[in-house]
């Protein structure tokens, strides 16, 4: 366990980071010299080997914490392990529910959970985290989606609640300026949802709309993220879409 109020290297906290863009991204991270606190929910074996890994590569590098971003007590469970670390200096709301809710079949149980994962959660873990990223002058990349902007078909709820995150991104920006910068990156055609991995027709007809004609990957995501939580150090309120060129044609 990392001491606290002892840490001298920079901290990023990275939510759903134990598998697919979220791992990439604390890779990345972790490479950069960056100590990396690993958020995840149901993962927990893929969790454990990322850090263990992590920590073999550099003794006491990386901490985990599990909770349910759906539930207040899951994100309080956060903002008290950062607040016994005593420095934050990145936060990537990464973690998010994605799955389809046809108008006419979704019900409230649906709307709280694509809502709270994707927009209620990130609000209240960034407002509670607030005060860390403000003593760090620290920056917020909130994980947002193309379908953000360009609504897709039969996930009303889910594009919704994207959309909120963009403009929770805008609003963030302003409510934490100057001392904390927040942005977001809208991820294009980057990794097949699982629910579709094995969807030829579906995926044909995804990449036929992407002018650079192919699928991106996770670094993609993870280099863009890094950019905005490091490199940009004038830019605030925005979102980048990494989408291969899709949302030229909006």
């Amino acid at each position: 366990m990392i001491d606290s109020n002892t840490i001298d290297t920079p901290v990023v906290l990275i939510t759903g980071a134990a598998r697919r863009i979220g791992a990439v991204t604390a890779e990345l991270f972790h490479n950069a010299g960056y100590t990396v606190i690993i958020h995840y929910n149901r993962s927990a074996a893929d969790a454990d080997r990322l850090c263990e890994t992590f920590n073999q590569q550099r003794a006491d590098s990386c901490l985990l914490v599990q909770a349910d971003l759906n539930e207040m007590a899951g994100i309080d469970k956060i903002i008290q392990l950062v607040t016994t670390i005593g420095r934050l200096d990145v936060l990537i709301n990464n973690a998010s529910s994605f799955y389809p809710t046809p108008l006419k079949q979704c019900n409230n149980e649906q709307w709280d959970d694509l809502v709270n994962s994707n927009l209620k959660g990130p609000f209240f873990l960034t407002q509670g985290l607030s005060a860390q990223l403000i003593e760090a002058r620290g920056s917020v990349v909130n994980i947002s989606d193309m379908h953000a902007r360009q609504a897709l078909k039969d996930h009303p709820i889910y594009t919704i609640a994207k959309a909120g995150n963009i403009a929770m991104t805008k609003s963030l920006a302003l409510e934490l300026a100057p001392h904390v910068r927040v942005n977001s990156v809208a991820p294009g055609a980057i990794l097949w949802p699982e629910h579709e991995e094995d969807d030829i027709a579906k995926q044909d007809s995804v990449l036929s709309n992407v002018p650079m004609g192919r699928l991106g990957n996770e670094m993609d995501i993870a280099g863009t993220a890094f950019f905005l939580a490091v490199d940009a150090s004038y830019v605030t309120g925005q979102t980048i879409a990494v989408d291969g060129g899709n949302s030229t044609s909006l």
